[in-house]
């Protein structure tokens, strides 16, 4: 191909690749055990799978309504007001999306604008950041103190500003496996309930929650639903995270923001699959018995490294377990899990990934969304080490 006769301005200077991709992508490369990227080495539901292969039998091929087929958002809303208290109207309040990221995206870009701040806590996802950059916004990071990863909600009030536009919340939190408590959320419901702040309320992994804790969604709050966007993933939630499916739940206001942005960046997602979920979703036991699912992945990897020298309190949420490696080397995280994925052949994620100026706990954040047999043998590695 001929050289490019100009280079063009970049929206997002020094933008690196996702650490997930990097690391996942070595993995490959060493044959090493992969632990790093967030999705599921077991199959998904044969059910699951078979009704896909019904909705696209019986023709639901073709473009989904634009915010999502209404048996699936009417299924969504049966979910939320069961779980968690607050009715969302299905005809407006829920909008169905190609995935947690896709609706993180679309709700910045509908609401930030230039100048507008937008708090984040880190470690925080890797998409938040570069979406309220190339929206013209300016991040506000509040780091999360190791080892506990809890919430100075002092500090937070000290980061509002007139130019607060949003403050993004994770529970449970990716990568620390940490979650937020109702204390927490009743503290957060003061801070903003005067002001026009919009919660972004990031709960992929609200169905991963261990050790009998309750999951505090923003929908169990009125005060904060009512300024907030819900969003969730099918994906992570039903191990089918190539399906790129989730949807998003908000007052009638903010929703009709959103999908200003949505029927032009996405316009619909994959019908079959919506027809699939919305019949699997009528199953309450399909992801109420997720808990006790994944705690015993965790606990079975926790269990065999217990004699490691690593340092480390269980997960609490998420299928991520952060690991402190620090009375076994003093490398950088990012060196070390390279260095470990290609000689001692398994892959994590430096969690200094997840901070804007890189910070370096000497934490490593191993995924335990894998089959016992993977867990094992990655445990028996990380046990020499």
């Amino acid at each position: 191909m001929p050289t490019y006769p100009f280079r063009p301005s970049s929206k997002l200077v020094n933008a690196e690749t996702s650490i997930f991709a990097v690391m996942s992508k070595l993995a490959t490369e060493e044959n090493a055990i992969n632990l790093s990227q967030g999705y599921p080495d077991f199959p998904s539901s044969p059910e699951l799978i078979d009704l896909v292969y019904k909705a696209m039998r019986e023709g639901y091929n073709q473009y989904a309504p634009m915010p999502g087929i209404f048996s699936l958002r009417q299924a969504i809303a049966d979910k939320i007001k069961t779980l968690y208290g607050t009715s969302y109207d299905p005809d407006t309040e829920i909008t169905v999306t190609a995935g947690a990221t896709q609706a993180i995206y679309t709700i910045v870009s509908a609401l930030v604008e230039k100048d507008d701040e937008v708090i984040i806590f880190a470690p925080a996802y890797d998409s938040y950041e570069p979406t309220v950059r190339l929206n013209g916004g300016k991040t506000v990071e509040i780091k999360l103190k190791a080892p506990d990863f809890g919430v100075d909600w002092n500090e937070v009030e000290s980061c509002i500003s007139p130019r607060t536009k949003m403050i993004i919340i994770n529970t449970p939190h990716n990568p620390t496996g940490t979650v937020l408590s109702r204390k927490d959320m009743i503290k957060l419901e003061a801070l903003v309930k005067d002001t026009e702040i919009i919660i972004l309320s990031d709960e992929v992994y609200e169905h991963l929650i261990y050790d009998n804790q309750e999951h505090q969604s923003i929908a169990r709050f009125p005060v904060l639903a009512q300024r907030s966007f819900l969003v969730a993933s099918f994906g992570k939630t039903f191990h089918n995270t190539g399906w790129k499916m989730g949807y998003c739940a908000g007052p009638a206001v903010l929703m009709a923001e959103f999908r200003k942005v949505h029927q032009f960046n996405v316009f619909s997602v994959n019908h079959p699959v919506q027809k699939a979920l919305a019949q699997y979703l009528r199953n309450e036991n399909n992801y109420l018995g997720l808990p006790g699912f994944f705690q015993a992945k965790r606990d079975l990897f926790l269990n065999a490294i217990k004699d490691s020298k690593f340092k480390f309190k269980p997960s609490r949420g998420t299928y991520f377990q952060l690991l402190d490696y620090s009375s076994i080397s003093a490398e950088n995280d990012f060196v070390l899990a390279q260095k470990w994925t290609s000689k001692n052949k398994v892959a994590s994620i430096p969690v200094s990934s997840f901070y804007l100026d890189k910070t370096d706990n000497k934490v490593l954040r191993f995924c335990f969304a894998k089959s016992d047999e993977t867990l094992l043998k990655g445990a028996e590695i990380l046990n020499r080490l």
